[in-house]
């Protein structure tokens, strides 16, 4: 039988070991940490007693992921679904983004203080899409160099993208709610980028809030990765924890997939991997770091409009044109008013802390390997919104960009993209291929988020690497 090894138990490194065990093949995955998820792990954090997402915390993709559905993650996990996806604090103002498209059409077309139609340009930029959303989900979680299974969708996705790109950037005084709503959205992607990329990869965000909703595992993200886990064991695959690899040569097997950073890449590669590419997985073009801050809470957060108690995940920023200062800010320096997101789980899961008490997320983009402590910036902006918030804290356990490189090698620098993800950086991951996972040598990919289809808790990744090593190397399609 032939030997596959799958370097790194994160998301994508499980699934790319589901897909080769499924086709018969002798795996073993190889996890540096003593728990298996990489961005998807749920744990204790400096003695704590609740436990913490120490990577992504709501999952926008998972009801999307074609990936989750064939390994039966769907099948799982308990998925918690908000009725409201998000919210985006504007300053005294809030706009809901409600899973329901038609209410929050309603929510964005009220208040005599809004300019008439807001509601409808959201509509009409939204509804075609969330209409679509399993054929958009197909086109956009798969490599860009393909020719498309919905030519039609990928046209009407790509004339929304330049429609929302124009409500934020020269309509958002006009329609402030709705612009927010989007740029929230685009801000995930770290760095204020103008361009298509950020834009698009904002609305398919939006899109699926209004859609399957944005869901939260019970039981944290972990769930997700021991799902994925309990898959492959079900097909002959092992798990080893605590094995960090540092040369290539430690692996029996004749096949490898890196789950892991390009950089990480490169080195284990070296000899192996041609010089070109191995100069461009060593030096890729990196997105801005986050600082994560994790509260324990003794009640919940003192939200001033009591309905942001209904939201998984909130934005707090300001209006549109604020968002996209700041988060052009972070490049440079950490921003004195950063764009905060944060996630509440407890509102929705209440596994997480003990007694009562409830876990917060929250996080911000700063520069490149940053060692800024942003958790007085976070906490000011939530005050803001939530008087009497430092009230409620009970403990806070912050992770520095640089500290999120200490706990997961894979995020370099803090940067949770894997790389860049504009245009260039969205089809040159890591090379312009149909094949971009190959490395170039005999039996050597790269599966991580550094690959199509890119960043999210989604396995697609791994999923695609595998399915292409099967047929590049084994002849199985």
């Amino acid at each position: 039988m032939s030997r596959v090894a799958v370097v790194g138990a994160g998301p994508n490194g499980l699934a790319a070991g589901c897909v080769a065990a499924r086709a018969g093949l002798d795996v073993t995955v190889y996890e540096a940490n003593t728990t298996i998820g990489g961005a998807a792990r749920t744990i204790p954090l400096d003695g704590s007693e609740a436990v913490f997402d120490v990577g992504s915390a709501v999952h926008p993709m998972a009801l999307l992921s074609p990936a989750f559905a064939d390994l039966k993650v769907r099948e799982r996990v308990d998925f918690l679904v908000p009725q409201m996806s998000y919210a985006h604090v504007l300053d005294q103002r809030t706009a809901y983004a409600w899973q329901d498209l038609d209410r929050t059409v309603e929510h964005l077309a009220s208040g005599s203080n809004l300019a008439p139609g807001q509601g409808a340009v959201f509509a009409g930029l939204l509804g075609p899409l969330v209409q679509r959303i399993n054929q958009l989900g197909g086109t956009l979680l798969n490599p860009l160099l393909r020719l498309p299974a919905h030519p039609g969708t990928l046209a009407a996705f790509g004339a929304a993208t330049l429609g929302g790109m124009g409500l934020q950037q020269t309509l958002s005084r006009r329609y402030p709610k709705a612009a927010a709503l989007l740029a929230g959205c685009a801000a995930h992607v770290a760095g204020g980028s103008r361009g298509p990329a950020g834009a698009g990869a904002g609305l398919f965000l939006a899109a699926a809030a209004h859609a399957g909703g944005w869901p939260i595992p019970r039981g944290g993200s972990q769930a997700i990765s021991q799902a994925l886990a309990t898959e492959l064991r079900a097909h002959g695959g092992r798990i080893e924890i605590g094995r960090r690899i540092e040369e290539l040569g430690e692996l029996d097997a004749q096949t490898i997939l890196l789950d892991t950073s390009p950089e990480t890449a490169a080195r284990l590669g070296r000899g192996r991997i041609p010089h070109a590419l191995a100069q461009r997985l060593a030096n890729p073009r990196r997105s801005p770091g986050s600082c994560v801050v994790h509260y324990v809470l003794r009640e919940p957060v003192p939200w001033r409009d009591p309905l942001l108690a209904q939201a998984g995940t909130i934005h707090l920023a300001g209006t549109a044109r604020q968002v996209l200062r700041t988060e052009r800010e972070s490049r440079r320096r950490p921003a004195d008013h950063p764009f905060v997101l944060v996630s509440q789980p407890s509102q929705f899961d209440h596994t997480r802390a003990p007694g009562g008490q409830q876990v917060l997320w929250a996080y911000c983009h700063v520069p490149l390997g940053s060692d800024a402590n942003m958790a007085p910036r976070i906490t000011a902006q939530l005050e803001a919104a939530a008087p009497g918030f430092r009230d409620v804290v009970l403990e806070q356990h912050v992770r520095t960009a640089r500290g999120l490189q200490r706990q997961n090698p894979a995020l370099v620098g803090g940067d949770l993209s894997g790389g860049t993800m504009d245009l260039l950086g969205s089809v040159r991951r890591p090379r312009v291929s149909t094949n971009p996972w190959w490395l170039q040598s005999k039996g050597l990919y790269l599966v991580s988020s550094a690959t199509p289809p890119g960043p999210s808790v989604h396995g697609m990744g791994g999923y695609l690497g595998a399915k292409a090593m099967l047929s590049h190397e084994f002849g199985i399609r």
